[in-house]
């Protein structure tokens, strides 16, 4: 293949203008890598025409065409990488079935076993990914070859059923909207492909909308994705269903260095800190930047960044090359303040008390616990719906959510304008004195910043799903890092759902895959001890 430079290539190295400039032309090859069970998986074989400083394998999902073949395979092969882009089983070309991430570890394994044989390999290597592509590297690093010198994860979970279940409720639009693009990934006519993806968001929220979950996302996906039942059928964290579909043991037994990248409004945040917090107790070398950015602003706002931390980490452990130390092992963008350097994540502890007070205010000092308690309804045909916060769509991130405000079925609490700045860096954390009028019931939690203007951004939010409850609950919000305003005021909402982030609750305990009958709710919180808890800095 032609090694000139490619127009895309020079477009996006002046777009970065953070990335160090390219040092080599490349070729592109294609190549053919056995697996155990005869299966051949297709990759891409970038080699620099100058010098290799290492080798990268990238295992992808998505095809190895645009933005994947640009963001990780020339980007790298023009600083000097040989990268070995490779289309998971099932996929683009690759042989055998797609069943999401049940033979990453095999295939993975096998792939390490063919690089061992090339002509080329020096002996070690490294990996990098973003979402599924870091999926793939944690079910190679549950049992590292010695090779893997270092590996770059972004947003890239290791436990699947945290990210589906982990609140008790599924996660409806982000499983079933990503099932519906690995349904209709590959259609043909490409246009086909393009004209789904540009109404996924309307057609994922319409089948959102039915009952039975199992029927109507079935309708939606048609004879794509045949494994979204199974995910749902199974809400247990212990099912044995999950074991093919998590890597725990990845966290324990590793050694290799690893980045982690991840947004304060990405889905898989809480898996980003996990890791971080099991690595780092370990003492496996391990470093974790956190920015503003959700899911796919990875690949758009924080690409510079990304990609740059990215290949020092690389040029580190791979090339040994005097890379420019940072000045802490976690960097973090705090909103309202910019970027940090700290030592270590080691927020604060949740320990200024915000209580709830009758009138929908919050104060300082607890009120009469004699106060009437408030009330409000859900009704799981007309649940709340999602305004922003941790999606894997577009809809996603910091949002003006007003209208959440607005609606009968959210209550909301909010404090008088901040006479200064106030910093919070950690888990928020809402107590509540809460009854249901029936078992089987939903808890959805937010905090927002609202400006002197009155316009209300998500900051942070928290679910929980309850069964046969009555009592203190205990609901631990999203980590964050931010500086409110002084001159803002900070809001708590509380409604019965989020939909169709989680799946509404049907309220009569109703498997949600074959479950069809609905049941109101009256939900009911006391004041007293009912309180939200804030990791502030530097005060009490």
């Amino acid at each position: 293949m032609n090694t000139a430079p490619r127009l895309a290539d020079i477009v996006l190295n002046r777009a970065l203008r953070r990335l160090p400039p390219p040092t080599t032309g490349y070729t592109v090859r294609r190549e053919r890598i056995p697996m155990r069970d005869g299966v051949t998986l297709m990759a891409d074989h970038y080699q620099p025409t100058g010098d290799v400083g290492g080798t990268l394998l990238v295992r992808c999902p998505y095809g190895r065409g645009f933005p994947f073949s640009l963001v990780f395979g020339r980007m790298y092969a023009a600083r000097g990488y040989r990268v070995i882009l490779q289309s998971v089983r099932g996929t683009f070309g690759s042989g055998g079935a797609f069943e999401p991430m049940v033979n990453e570890a095999a295939d993975g394994a096998d792939t390490v076993a063919w690089l061992r044989t090339q002509p080329w390999f020096t002996g070690s290597f490294g990996t990098i990914g973003i979402s599924y592509l870091g999926f793939t590297q944690w079910a190679l690093l549950a049992d590292p070859p010695p090779e893997l010198a270092a590996s770059v994860i972004t947003v890239g979970p290791h436990d699947l059923h945290q990210s589906t279940w982990g609140v008790g409720s599924f996660a409806l639009n982000d499983f079933l909207g990503w099932s519906h693009l690995m349904a209709h990934q590959e259609d043909r006519p490409r246009i086909r492909a393009g004209i789904h993806q540009l109404t996924a968001q309307r057609r994922v929220k319409r089948a959102a909308s039915g009952f039975p979950l199992g029927a109507a996302g079935r309708e939606l996906l048609g004879k794509g994705s045949p494994w979204y039942e199974s995910w749902v059928e199974h809400p247990e964290a212990d099912d044995p269903f999950w074991n093919a579909l998590r890597h725990p043991e990845a966290l324990k037994r590793s050694e290799v260095p690893v980045l982690l990248l991840g947004g304060w409004q990405d889905l898989f945040l809480d898996q980003t800190l996990a890791q971080y917090r099991a690595l780092r107790d370990r003492g496996v070398e391990v470093a974790m930047t956190i920015g503003p950015w959700t899911h796919t602003q990875m690949l758009t706002s924080g690409l510079g960044r990304v990609t740059s931390e990215s290949l020092q980490w690389l040029d580190t452990h791979l090339r040994g090359a005097p890379t420019p130390a940072r000045q802490g092992r976690v960097r973090i963008f705090r909103a309202g303040q910019g970027w940090e350097d700290h030592p270590d994540w080691a927020p604060t502890s949740a320990e200024n008390a915000w209580y709830l007070q009758p009138g929908g205010t919050l104060g300082q000092t607890a009120p009469d616990p004699a106060a009437p308690p408030i009330s409000f309804r859900f009704d799981p045909g007309n649940p709340p719906p999602t305004v922003g916060g941790r999606l894997l769509s577009p809809a996603g991130g910091y949002r003006n959510d007003n209208r959440l405000y607005r609606r009968p079925d959210v209550i909301s609490f909010s404090g008088m304008a901040l006479t200064e700045d106030l910093d919070v860096c950690g888990v928020p954390v809402l107590e509540l004195e809460h009854s249901s009028d029936i078992p089987h019931v939903d808890l959805f939690v937010r905090i927002s910043e609202v400006d002197a203007r009155g316009r209300s951004v998500n900051v942070t939010d928290g679910y929980r799903r309850l069964r046969q409850h009555t009592g203190p609950v205990r609901i631990e919000l999203d980590a964050i890092a931010r500086r409110f305003a002084a001159g803002s005021r900070i809001r708590v909402l509380i409604g019965g759902g989020n939909h169709p982030r989680y799946a509404a609750n049907l309220g009569t305990g109703e498997a949600p895959i074959s479950g069809t009958r609905v049941q109101p709710a009256m939900h009911t919180v006391r004041f007293g001890e009912s309180r939200l808890l804030l990791p502030v800095e530097g005060r009490r």
